[in-house]
């Protein structure tokens, strides 16, 4: 196997086995395209004495086996690659979250327990994490190679990636799509540490939880005025809303996801909820992809009521 990086993760051998499958294969392909074709060009020279009847001969074997057989060979390339694929897009189902925020030109980091980094990522050796990431500015591109894993960072929408480390130590992250003036020094670290000494990483700083961050900026902008239970003005009841399906005002229905709630926040006229009016302001520009996901944080943590309705309870 032809490993120029350090494989540092459970997705760098599988990819570097189906790049080297993948090298072996086009290169002898095109290694028997050239030698026939020299071999041709050297046997049918001007002045060589080859015989050019051009009499017509069929090998109905040869045919079908220079055709079937390369043709059996990529298709099989293309089933392992959409295995692999899979593989990449289908985290466990106890991944640990981790929230990144791209913006001009760094990278933001928050934990689960709300410590924050930026231009660095600490992951525990050994377990699933899936990163949630999003952009304030421009397109991203979140990189590391010795993991080889990399995932646009797109502004507006929420794209994710999971890995798992398999080796201690300091990998460099990158921002592989080009964003602008300091594109080049939009650089990080990715610090891969034992399980406890993660731990212990974790709690020396103590910092808000996304959620209890999220619920004071709940009340700070007012959300808490129309979405808690027992307010004056009918807006729909947040607990329990995540993961449900709600009906929308055009007679859609839409899946209460990160998605979902996002643009609920951030644009609510298009997201609206059959039988609510449409009073809530757009928050699009008044605050930061961090803020949306502390709000998203503390909306998912919410629980359901016994009151609750099956349908309709979301932002509106």
């Amino acid at each position: 196997m032809i490993a120029l990086q350090p494989q540092a993760s459970n997705f760098a051998v599988p990819i570097d086995r189906m790049f080297d499958a993948m090298l072996a294969l086009c290169g002898t392909v095109s290694l028997g395209v050239f030698v026939v074709m020299f071999w041709f060009c050297i046997k049918y020279r001007r002045g060589s004495h080859a015989d050019r009847e051009g009499r017509e001969t069929q090998k109905l074997g040869l045919e079908i086996a220079w055709t079937l057989i390369p043709f059996l060979l990529f298709v099989g390339m293309f089933a392992w690659s959409i295995d692999l694929w899979t593989m990449l897009r289908t985290p466990p189902a106890g991944a640990m979250p981790i929230y990144v925020v791209a913006k001009q030109w760094m990278w933001k980091v928050q934990h689960a327990n709300g410590r924050r980094e930026i231009d660095a990522l600490h992951v525990p050796l050994g377990v699933p994490v899936r990163l949630i990431m999003t952009s304030e500015d421009v397109i991203h591109s979140f990189y590391v190679p010795d993991f080889r894993v990399k995932q646009d960072v797109v502004p507006g929408r929420y794209t994710a990636l999971w890995f798992t480390a398999t080796k201690l130590g300091n990998y460099p992250l990158l921002c592989s799509e080009y964003c602008g003036t300091d594109h080049a020094a939009m650089l990080g670290t990715v610090t891969v540490m034992s399980p406890k000494d993660y731990q212990q990483w974790l709690k020396a700083s103590i910092s808000l939880a996304p959620a209890q961050a999220g619920r004071r900026l709940f009340v700070q902008f007012g959300c808490s005025g129309c979405h808690d239970p027992g307010s004056g003005i009918r807006a729909p009841d947040l607990r329990g809303v995540y993961g449900t399906q709600v009906r929308l005002a055009d007679g859609r229905r839409a899946n209460v996801d990160d998605r979902y709630l996002h643009d609920a926040i951030m644009l609510p006229a298009g997201q609206r909820v059959a039988g609510y009016a449409p009073i809530m302001p757009a928050y699009q520009s008044r605050i930061d992809e961090e803020d949306v996901l502390a709000l998203m944080a503390y909306i998912k943590s919410l629980k359901a009521s016994s009151s609750s309705a099956e349908v309709g309870h979301a932002p509106h």
